[in-house]
């Protein structure tokens, strides 16, 4: 389903005319997504793991940091962050970050068709400080460095094949990674306040080891026209990625990033955005930002994470705020899907859908104890929209 299809009216008040002043001349664009009633209704009381979820939704622990994945025998990492589902037969997996520095890496579980844990295992060990990263159209997942020239690796969710450092992706403080099938591109985030976007074009689709880092360039509008330039050093020594090309577009603190029909949404921490680039026409907008709310009362604060469902609705998980996972719809209603209380010292990180959308797994980084020891993931089965 495409989102942001058709123009809404403004938003009301001083809201509008803030954004309305930031629009490039003579260009159209939808305003941000506004506060109402989510597709799922109210949230309902804390469960016994301390989540509120609506109707018809439940939630399960799948793992604890330093505790054995169900009765596998691994230990679940610290401090899990970013994460994947890929198929494997008729169960799945979940891969899921550890960022931890130095350690780091990368774990996965295993479900069966009922969902069942089957197994736990290590798909990339001794790096550093693994925050997001993103999946590939040829199932292997692309886990990042958020640290000072902060490589990507690409590993293997099935643990068959070994963990490979892919450096044409350049070196930055890497954060998200999303791939385009279309453009046959990889759009990657970097955590900085004068951070970039940027897009990897491979020599071959499908091999990562050669091709093109590319920077996203515009103006310095909320919403435009865009393009793209070569960066000449993607080492980033000695001087960074985001500093060799004039004219590139620097955002706040670049987080979570989706592709899904011709669309990039990415989020920016340092100013609570949601932006989104339209590659059919190179033009970027808001998606959201908690500042142009109506009313006053952002439902989305502290933006992270971000993952999409085949309906169209975006899920963007909260670092801070009220430890909401919060739904976007196609129609531009964002809303609170659910809530983690007791936690206020951790950070939802890992949204992810299994293959079938039937669940959808993320972990609280630091859990109850507020420490990366304490981290916990979980599940949650519910009568998710098609």
């Amino acid at each position: 389903m495409e989102r942001r299809t058709f123009l809404r009216g403004a938003v009301i008040g001083a809201s509008a005319a803030a954004f309305a002043g930031a629009l490039m001349p003579g260009a159209a664009y939808a305003a941000p997504a506004q506060p109402g009633a989510g597709p799922y209704g109210a949230l309902g009381a804390a469960d016994a793991n301390g989540i509120q979820l609506p109707a018809g939704f439940t939630s399960r622990v799948i793992a604890r940091s330093g505790q054995n994945v169900g009765s596998t025998g691994y230990t679940w990492h610290n401090a899990p962050d970013g994460g994947a589902c890929f198929a494997d037969g008729t169960g799945w997996i979940y891969v899921s970050n550890s960022e931890i520095n130095p350690g780091g890496g990368v774990s996965a579980v295993k479900f069966g068709a009922t969902g069942a844990i089957t197994g736990a295992y290590r798909i990339l060990s001794n790096t550093r400080q693994n925050c997001a990263g993103g999946r590939t159209p040829w199932n292997t997942w692309l886990s990042c460095e958020e640290v000072s020239l902060g490589a990507v690796y690409e590993t293997d969710p099935y643990g068959v094949k070994a963990a490979v450092r892919r450096d044409a992706l350049g070196k930055f403080k890497h954060e998200a990674a999303a791939a385009d099938p279309v453009r046959k591109a990889v759009y990657l985030t970097e955590d900085e306040s004068d951070g970039c976007l940027y897009r990897f074009v491979p020599t071959t689709w499908g091999d990562l080891s050669a091709g093109v880092l590319q920077v996203l360039v515009a103006g310095t509008a909320t919403a435009g026209s865009f393009s793209w330039t070569n960066v000449p050093d993607p080492d980033g020594s000695p001087t960074t990625t985001r500093t060799q090309v004039s004219g590139a577009k620097h955002f706040n603190g670049g987080e979570g990033c989706h592709y899904a029909n011709d669309t990039v949404w990415f989020t920016t921490k340092g100013d609570n955005r949601l932006w989104q680039l339209n590659l059919a026409d190179n033009t970027y907008e808001l998606a959201y930002d908690d500042s142009l709310v109506s009313g006053g009362n952002a439902p989305l604060t502290g933006v992270d994470n971000v993952t999409g469902a085949s309906s169209g609705d975006l899920y963007v998980a909260e670092d801070g705020g009220n430890m909401e996972i919060c739904v976007i719809t196609p129609d531009d209603v964002v809303a609170p899907f659910l809530r983690v209380n007791g936690q206020s010292g951790s950070e939802i990180t890992g949204p992810a859908f299994s293959p079938d959308g039937k669940r959808l797994y993320f972990s609280s980084q630091r859990g109850t104890t507020g420490s990366s020891s304490g981290g916990i993931t979980y599940e949650v089965t519910g009568p998710f929209r098609a």
